[in-house]
């Protein structure tokens, strides 16, 4: 946290170099932007099991992202149990993937967040940081995309304001 709102760590789901987004306390959730003003926020998830076990912006659940990573675990294990299980505390984490400004990729600050599921464990020790890894995992049938029909607005912020924030979770 830093004064009122949350950092996290994400993905430029351009370069998959790690960026930094704020999403402020009392933002709307959802936010009732027109679908020309939303880009997408990929969230990977990652099962039990996966090599793909460091380095995840929300590790565990309950975990490092406290206000959401019990809910995706949750929509994991129950849309892909084969590959989840059904336990949604055994799930490792995920990432999150987006476009920052000037990035040449999809950009806006209204973010349609779009959940993606691996299909197979074998896909699932593939760590996708970038948005051209994700459309090839899903064309492959590795992975499956679920929009979760929600929408909310945050910022790309710098590293900086990540580090000068007081851990939470």
């Amino acid at each position: 946290m830093l004064g009122k709102a949350a950092i996290e760590p994400a993905y430029d789901d351009v370069t998959g170099s790690l960026i930094y987004i704020l999403t402020p306390e009392k933002a709307p959730l959802p936010t009732h932007a027109a679908d020309s003003a939303q880009a997408p926020l990929y969230i990977v998830v990652y099962p039990q099991g996966s090599t793909v076990k460091t380095n995840l912006n929300c590790e565990g659940v309950p975990g490092n992202c406290p206000d959401h990573d019990g809910l995706i675990a949750g929509i994991a294990t129950r849309n892909m149990p084969e590959v989840y299980g059904t336990d949604s505390t055994k799930v490792v984490g995920h990432d999150h993937l987006l476009a920052p400004q000037a990035s040449g990729g999809d950009f806006n600050i209204a973010w349609d967040v779009i959940e993606v599921l691996f299909t197979n464990s074998a896909a699932a020790n593939n760590h996708l940081t970038t948005k051209a890894q994700v459309e090839a995992a899903i064309k492959n049938k590795d992975a499956i995309p679920i929009d979760l029909g929600i929408s909310f607005d945050c910022a790309v912020v710098p590293s900086q304001s990540y580090w000068h924030g007081t851990p939470i979770g």
